[in-house]
């Protein structure tokens, strides 16, 4: 495999114009467009920290940059296993690939939840809305807009970690029943244990009536369906037939790839722009 492997060229395709896939090429000019659009949103929101109304809220008032700074730091690891990910299926690698897709679903979502409760905390405790202060209007809309960002990237991750299970034979199969099944089963336990983390987080931090006490009688029902997610996915994880997805399928992942720095490098921009300009 490893010699039919080094006979794929990943990075040039020279049946185009361009020697470059069209994937690829798609990808960035969709990239080159978005650059531009946060580009305006972080320059909104720069150039209106410039001119603060009087009276509104200081920023080093609400922010908690230690829990920006953890999730930025699992969003840079989320990183480092896309491009395993990448690199795994390049050499054929397709289990390897499914395992840091995996993890760079959860790190992308342990990123999404931090953001909630972020988002939480800012609202509740420091009442900073998206209506009552310039400061909230352009920070809610550049983060939440790369918050989008990254929860359509953890989806299409799941879709593509579902797609590595697709059989090179479908005779006999209920295939669209099975993928749909699996993909139920992947996005259950993402989004319940996304719930039963944060729901402990509140209870340790005693947010709004939240107690240790009461943590196990307020999500019984999502720890029980995130077992039943988990034990989904080791069902259809199990090793079947032979898969229609090898090393020829590396430009999807790594088109997928692009697209996931993209929005981590976009977020290392608005952490030092945002965040960390304050404190200086």
């Amino acid at each position: 495999m490893s010699s039919h492997a080094a006979t794929i060229d990943h990075h040039h395709d020279p049946s185009t114009s361009t020697g470059i896939p069209n994937k690829k090429l798609l990808m960035w000019a969709f990239l080159a467009s978005d650059c531009m659009f946060f580009g305006t949103l972080i320059s909104t929101h720069l150039i209106y920290r410039l001119h603060p109304p009087a009276g509104g809220l200081r920023p080093v008032e609400v922010f908690d940059v230690a829990l920006t700074s953890f999730s930025t730091f699992i969003l840079l690891m989320s990183s480092l296993m896309m491009a395993l990910a990448v690199n795994a299926i390049q050499k054929g690698n397709v289990k390897s690939c499914r395992w840091s897709l995996l993890t760079t679903i959860l790190f992308g979502t342990i990123f999404l939840g931090c953001q909630v409760f972020e988002f939480n905390d800012f609202v509740v405790e420091k009442h900073m809305t998206l209506s009552n202060s310039l400061l909230g209007t352009t920070f809610y809309t550049l983060t939440g807009t790369h918050g989008t960002h990254v929860a359509i990237g953890v989806l299409w991750l799941g879709l593509m970690y579902v797609r590595s299970f697709k059989p090179t034979t479908t005779e006999g199969q209920n295939v669209w029943l099975t993928t749909l099944l699996h993909l139920v089963a992947l996005f259950g336990a993402v989004l319940l244990a996304l719930k039963v983390v944060l729901g402990l987080v509140w209870s340790i931090q005693g947010f709004e009536g939240h107690t240790l006490a009461t943590f196990v009688s307020r999500e019984f029902l999502p720890m029980a369906g995130l077992l039943i997610c988990t034990g989904g996915l080791f069902w259809f994880g199990r090793a079947r037939t032979p898969v229609d997805f090898t090393q020829h399928h590396a430009i999807d992942v790594e088109s997928m790839g692009l697209y996931w720095h993209f929005v981590d490098i976009v977020w290392i921009v608005i952490f030092t722009a945002v965040y960390l300009l304050e404190y200086l």
